[in-house]
């Protein structure tokens, strides 16, 4: 029988297709995307790929079709997909490694393979430093200096040694899942920096209260998902996970658990910050109990809630643990009421097939109604961005009569708007005419090409989407992919303050890939005084779902449901967005 794959090595060989594809200069662009996406989708899945195949509800994962249903299931019988087997044999697999570089895409990749027979990270970049790449077409030395600062980049991201939060995040939950089905389970969480939300995680720490330790050990160390068992004791047993992640799992007492996860949780420095209040208390703080000073007697906590009251603070959810001024804010009640889930009425940048999208604005707009939405809003890309079929001005005009008729059918009670995720151009000029802009409901500008600009340009860029008077929302503003690529180099603190200036609402993108705004910028604006919004950035139904990866950051940021714009009423938001000019020429 072939080895039981994971879903993230399921995805990564549908993600090193469209790399292959790309190098190879495939020219049906849309099958490269059919390929990403689905591979997006598939390490962003909830359950195991099996359990789905073995239903025979493949086609349920977004952007899975006919071709890649078929590819999945051999791969799933056989361990093996031919398809993948042959365009290895053309393409050295070194060149793979060459996409993390940034401003390495696959049209360069090729130019240094066939020019200078270049296939590793190693080979490319002795050729950066021998001066070699910058008489090849479409290079020069300036390119040749930035290749050489993402090689770099790349070695700081492995030296790091953390996955994405949106990788880590199906997989605890496959664990859990199968952890809770062992007899006498009481409770069970998953600790450490991913029951904080941040972005990346280094390992995974999982606490259950158990009547009986072994079997829950045992379960957990023979796990599908286990490679390696690295350490087995009584009450702790360590495992690699075939993804390369550590895992600990640690069992301990139900009258502990309160002590034990507020431990386990952190960070350090937060749990260093609260022995250190809790000695001023006279109380001895550990993951075991709460101790009196000069006793030995032991105060169990059953509950995170009990622990902090018995030091005099109000709760601190577990977002805000990182050392930060929290346990001041908690001490002194001024701990902000964070945004939750269910505080949101609305997303506010979502696809349809009218462009990249992969369900119709109909079916968008059904799912957001089920999810107890008021309203959504149908960003389309414009048109410069080919690759994503992107609008022109006529076809967005049909696009309006076909939301209109829509919302006709819905009634009352819930709104499809009609927006547009519009490209700041390279001169900062945007994607549609202002008469064009004037007409939507809300505009969408984002940056998606010229990210490794010159600090000054892509600044500039940015501040001129701001001081527009028809751009509402500035979209996935750094422009990161997790673990892909860095942000774009800008003046933050001038675009920031822009954005408080002239209202514009800044995004968190709610995509696992990005998180964008990062935590520490949104942060930052909410002390400025800008307002922002948390959206999905989904291309299909399913994709709805992640807008908790979003509101983790929002908390992060100590942002309170007043800050984020898309828990404001319909009425307002748009009251909001047609004041813009006026506030403009105001100032």
């Amino acid at each position: 029988m072939a080895r039981r794959l994971t879903n993230q090595e399921v995805a990564e060989i549908f993600e090193r297709i469209a790399d292959m594809l790309e190098i190879q200069g495939e020219e049906i662009p849309y099958k490269i995307m059919a390929y990403r996406r689905a591979a997006e989708n598939i390490a962003a899945l909830g359950r195991d790929i099996y359990d789905l195949w073995a239903e025979g509800a493949l086609r349920t994962i977004p952007g899975v079709g006919e071709a890649i249903e078929e590819k999945i299931d051999e791969l799933l019988r056989t361990g093996r997909l031919a398809y993948y087997e042959r365009l290895k044999a053309q393409i050295p697999e070194g060149l793979l490694e060459l996409r993390q570089i940034p401003d390495m895409g696959p049209k360069r990749i090729k130019t240094v393979w066939e020019r200078l027979g270049i296939t590793t990270v190693e080979e490319l970049e002795a050729a950066a430093r021998a001066g070699r790449l910058r008489d090849l077409p479409g290079f020069g030395a300036k390119l040749e200096s930035k290749i050489l600062a993402g090689i770099e980049a790349v070695k700081r991201r492995k030296i790091a040694g953390r996955v994405p939060l949106g990788v880590a995040w199906p997989l605890a939950q496959q664990i859990l899942d199968a952890l809770r089905e062992v007899p006498g389970v009481q409770r069970l969480a998953v600790a450490g920096s991913f029951r904080r939300m941040k972005e990346t995680v280094g390992d995974l720490d999982f606490l259950v209260a158990a009547e009986d330790p072994g079997a829950v050990m045992e379960r957990f160390a023979t796990l599908p998902v286990v490679e390696a068992v690295l350490l087995r004791g009584s009450t702790k047993t360590s495992v690699r996970l075939q993804n390369g992640l550590q895992a600990d799992l640690r069992v301990i007492e139900g009258a502990r658990w309160g002590t034990a996860l507020q431990y386990f949780t952190g960070s350090q420095q937060h749990n260093i910050q609260l022995r250190e209040h809790a000695l001023r208390r006279g109380y001895s703080l550990s993951e075991y109990a709460l101790t009196p000073v000069g006793t030995e007697t032991e105060i169990l906590c059953a509950a995170e809630e009990e622990v902090y009251a018995r030091l005099g603070l109000a709760f601190i959810p577990p977002e805000l643990r990182e050392g930060r001024g929290e346990i001041e804010a908690a001490l002194e009640g001024r701990l902000p009421r964070l945004v939750q889930l269910e505080d949101l009425q609305g997303d506010l940048q979502v696809h349809s097939t009218w462009s990249d999208g992969q369900a119709s604005i109909r079916e968008m707009a059904r799912a957001a109604k089920a999810r107890g939405y008021r309203y959504i809003l149908i960003t389309d890309h414009s048109q410069s961005l080919g690759v994503a079929r992107g609008l022109t001005p006529e076809r967005l005009q049909e696009q309006r009569r076909e939301i209109e008729a829509i919302n006709a059918e819905l009634g009352d009670g819930f709104r499809v708007l009609h927006g547009a995720e519009v490209e700041i151009r390279a001169d900062g000029s945007l994607d549609y005419p202002d008469e064009v802009l004037a007409g939507l409901d809300l505009v969408v500008a984002s940056v998606h090409s010229g990210l490794r600009q010159d600090r000054e340009r892509v600044t500039a860029r940015f501040l001129a989407a701001i001081y527009h008077p028809y751009v509402h929302i500035i979209a996935h503003p750094t422009g990161r992919l997790l673990g892909e690529r860095e942000g774009a180099d800008a003046d933050w603190e001038a675009i920031l303050q822009a954005a408080a200036e002239t209202g514009t609402l800044l995004e968190i993108n709610a995509n696992p890939a990005r998180l964008d705004l990062p935590d520490s910028l949104a942060r930052r604006a909410l002390e400025l005084g800008c307002r922002l919004v948390i959206s999905t950035d989904a291309h299909s139904p399913g994709e709805l779902a992640g807008m908790f990866f979003g509101v983790a950051v929002a908390r992060r940021a100590w942002a309170s449901p007043e800050a984020i714009a898309n828990t404001w009423p319909l009425e307002r938001l748009l009251a909001w967005a047609k004041e813009k000019p006026h506030r403009l020429r105001r100032r």
